[in-house]
C-alpha cells in the first residue's frame, strides 16, 4: 500500500522580526494550507529556509507540532548536512510520534550513488521506525539521485524507503517501484503525473495553491473534466519566473507582514519584480475572486 499520496505543501516558514522561528505562526500556516485543501505538509523542507534554521528551533516545532490535530499529516523534513543531527531530529521526531521524513542528501561535497546508498543505510540503521522520502533536487545538494539509486535503496528498505520527491523530474516518468510513491515538485507535473501513475505531489507554491491543486487531484480521481488545471500550471509558471522562496514571501506578505521576515542570503523580490508577479496574478484572477469549486 502507497503510504504517501496526494498534494503536499512544503510549507514555508514564518519568521519573527529577529529572525526566530514564529513557532506558532508556522503552525498555523500549516493549519490553513491542509484546510484549503492540501491532504499533508511537509515541514523544514527547503521553502521552509530549512538548511538556514536552527537544530534547536526545529526540534522546538516538532515538539509543538505533536500536539496539533493534524500530526498524522505532517512529514518532517531532515535533510540536514550533518549525519547526526540529522538522526538526531528524527529520533525526536520519532519520539514524539513522527515518523514519516523527508530526507535530501547532504550538500557541497561531491558523491555518487555509492556514497548515497551509504548514506541512508545508517538513517535507517539510526531510525529503523523511520518511512522515509528520497528528495532529488540537484540544483540544490549537487547530486541527482538514478533510477538504480532508488531501486537499490527501496530494494534494500522496502518498509523505510517509501517514496521520492521528484524535483529534477528524472525519475517520475520512468521509475516503477511497487508500493513507491512517487511525487514531482511541481504543479506542472500533477496531472501528467497522476495518468502515468504518479501518487501526486509536493510542492513550494501549494503554499498558496492548494485548492486548485486538490480540485486537480480529485477531479481526476473522481473522472471529471478538468477545468482549473490550465489556471493552476500558468500560476505555477508565473512564480518560476522568479525565486520561489523569495515570490512566495513577497506574495503572503500582503496579507500578513510577519511573512516579509526571511533569512539571509534569502531576500523578497525587488519591488519591480514583486510587481511583475501581482500583475501577472491578476490576469490570472489569482487569487480567485470566487470559490474555484463554485
Amino acid at each position: 500500500m502507497i503510504e504517501i499520496k496526494g498534494i503536499y505543501a512544503a510549507s514555508v516558514s514564518v519568521l519573527n522580526d529577529d529572525m526566530s522561528l514564529n513557532i506558532k505562526k508556522t503552525a498555523n500556516h500549516c493549519e490553513k494550507i491542509i484546510k484549503d485543501g492540501c491532504h499533508g505538509v511537509v515541514i523544514f523542507g527547503s521553502t521552509g529556509q530549512a538548511q538556514l534554521i536552527s537544530l534547536a528551533e526545529k526540534i522546538q516545532m516538532v515538539t509543538y507540532l505533536s500536539k496539533n490535530k493534524n500530526k498524522d499529516n505532517f512529514i518532517i523534513g531532515c535533510g540536514l548536512n550533518s549525519l547526526l543531527d540529522t538522526i538526531n531530529l528524527m529520533k525526536v521526531s520519532v519520539n514524539l510520534g513522527f515518523k514519516k521524513f523527508l530526507v535530501m542528501p547532504p550538500a557541497y561535497y561531491k558523491y555518487g550513488d555509492k556514497e548515497v546508498i551509504n548514506y541512508y543505510m545508517k538513517l535507517v540503521n539510526s531510525v529503523p521506525e523511520s518511512k522515509i522520502i528520497l528528495y532529488n533536487f540537484e540544483k540544490l545538494c549537487g547530486y541527482k539521485f538514478s533510477t538504480k539509486c532508488v531501486q537499490e535503496l527501496a530494494k534494500i528498505f522496502p518498509k523505510n524507503i517509501i517514496g521520492v520527491k521528484d524535483s529534477s523530474y528524472n525519475l517520475y516518468q520512468d521509475l516503477k517501484i511497487k508500493d513507491f510513491s512517487i511525487l514531482p515538485g511541481s504543479e506542472l507535473k500533477l496531472l501528467s503525473g497522476l495518468e502515468i501513475g504518479c501518487s501526486g505531489i509536493i510542492t513550494a507554491t501549494c503554499n498558496v495553491t492548494a485548492e486548485l491543486s486538490r480540485k486537480v487531484y480529485d477531479d481526476f480521481f473522481n473522472n471529471v473534466t478538468q477545468t482549473v488545471n490550465n489556471k493552476l500550471c500558468e500560476v505555477r509558471k508565473t512564480f518560476d519566473q522568479f525565486n520561489l522562496i523569495s515570490g512566495l514571501h513577497s506574495f503572503l506578505k500582503e496579507k500578513d507582514s510577519d511573512y516579509a521576515n526571511i533569512l539571509p542570503t534569502l531576500s523578497l523580490l525587488e519591488a519591480k519584480d514583486e510587481k511583475i508577479l501581482f500583475n501577472k496574478l491578476r490576469a490570472l484572477d489569482f487569487p480567485a475572486k470566487k470559490n474555484v469549486a463554485a
